[in-house]
């Protein structure tokens, strides 16, 4: 009998998701372990394997399907020996979808959490597409696309603004890049209609454009919206002379070419170490509680194209230097591949957070906590600085570190404690070596 292929949740918190593209087509052979289609989330766009063979029978939700719910139906797939006839009678089965958990998950649970496809329960909504190609731009200035195809135009060096859309109202999806690509550009309908004029943008505003949206941006955007309304947010700077710890660095990456250290690392290493001995930073919020983690499990910001994922050093405070720089090296490469190749337990818990823009030229900043956390470090540029020393002026380089805390959980006592720690292990750096 037909099987059911669904929007799997592949986060805890994901509730819906985007249908990038398809990489099969129905009438397709299909193995177990095959691509099927990419999947954009509130995190990152994944690619979903099938777990089953048949034949994909039916493609339900098609490329480009925006708010698609977890469990809902997106395609169908038939076993050995069916046809497209076993179709005529299936009724896609109605449930209720899948609601987000906005509780802390263990790793371990987070990966049960993202099964490559996921039990049936709802079907995807279906939009009509419509009778005639019409141009994907609305009167404000937004062309609407599916991610797929706007990385295939961008792959292509087509403007999206000449291509009409196929898609549900006038979406540009895959099959629209290939038949511009196949025409030699955009073919001659929609060449006609991108030279229409579009609509005059208010004088009062001035030219502009309406960008899309990642579903990583919407989360992002909501996340960082509640935390700074629903956590009473306080902030400690602190400055730390590194002069020692630079010599330190320089040392030990000329003794071997198998690593080489930032001083991202020495900041990982020294939080770590900072938090084992103030464990009563180490803890979270949680049902109107305090829960004190034994682990210390460090996030760190990653930059990426959709906005930022926060890869976890697990147990950090149990690991050396080289060990840290290596695994979070391999981290943020995988962090910044297209799709994403972070497995979710690898991005999503984490007991304290470190944003560092020190790269950036950046002197000092304040950073917005990721609940359930209770802390994050932002971490600014190491720079020279007139200093006093023994009653006479002379020049150090001075790092600012400017800690958030929930002062629902960390009191500032407690948070000027662990700022000392984690100056004196800093500016004393062969300790983090014991």
């Amino acid at each position: 009998m037909p099987i059911n292929v669904l929007m799997p949740a592949l986060s805890p918190t994901m509730t819906e998701g985007n249908i990038a593209g398809w990489m099969k087509k129905e009438g397709d052979k299909i193995s177990s372990g095959d691509l099927l289609c990419e999947i954009e989330t509130d995190k990152a766009t994944m690619e979903i394997e099938a777990v089953d063979e048949g034949t994909l029978g039916k493609i339900v939700t098609p490329d480009g399907a925006e708010n698609v719910p977890v469990n809902a139906v997106i395609g169908v797939i038939l076993e050995e020996g069916e046809d497209a006839s076993a179709l005529d009678n299936w009724d896609i089965p109605v449930a209720e979808p899948a609601q987000a958990v906005e509780v802390q998950v263990p790793a371990a649970a987070a990966a049960v959490a993202a099964p490559a496809v996921a039990p049936a329960l709802a079907p995807a909504p279906v939009a009509a597409a419509p009778t005639a190609a019409a141009p994907a731009a609305n009167p404000g200035g937004r062309i609407f696309a599916s991610p797929l195809a706007r990385r295939m135009a961008e792959q292509s060096g087509l403007e999206l603004a000449s291509i009409a859309g196929t898609g549900p109202k006038g979406r540009i999806v895959k099959v629209d890049i290939e038949a511009a690509l196949a025409g030699g550009g955009a073919p001659p309908a929609v060449a006609a209609s991108a030279a229409a004029p579009a609509a005059a943008p208010s004088a009062a505003i001035g030219p502009y454009e309406d960008l899309p949206t990642s579903k990583m941006r919407k989360v992002i955007a909501q996340r960082l919206q509640e935390s700074k309304q629903t956590v009473p947010h306080f902030y400690l700077t602190i400055d730390c002379e590194i002069d020692a710890m630079l010599k330190v660095r320089k040392e030990l990456n000329g003794r071997s070419d198998e690593y080489k250290l930032s001083v991202n690392d020495f900041v990982v290493r020294a939080s770590a170490l900072a938090l084992r001995k103030v464990p009563e930073c180490n803890a979270s919020w949680i049902n109107d509680g305090i829960r004190q983690y034994t682990g210390v499990d460090i996030s760190v910001a990653v930059a990426i194209e959709d906005g930022l994922v926060t890869p976890i050093l697990r147990n950090a405070d149990h690991k050396g230097l080289a060990a840290l720089s290596g695994e979070m090296k391999e981290l943020a490469g995988r962090a910044r591949a297209k799709p994403m190749g972070l497995m979710p337990e690898e991005y999503q818990g984490g007991t304290f957070s470190i944003s560092n823009l020190g790269m950036f030229g950046i002197k000092e900043f304040s950073a917005i906590i990721n609940p359930p956390q209770s802390m994050i470090l932002a971490v600014g540029a190491g720079e020279q600085r007139p200093v006093v020393k023994d009653g006479a002026l002379a020049v150090a380089t001075i790092m600012s570190c400017t800690l958030s805390v929930d002062h629902r959980v960390v009191d500032g006592a407690a948070g000027a404690k662990f700022l000392g720690a984690f100056k004196g292990l800093i500016e004393d750096p062969l300790s983090m070596l014991l």
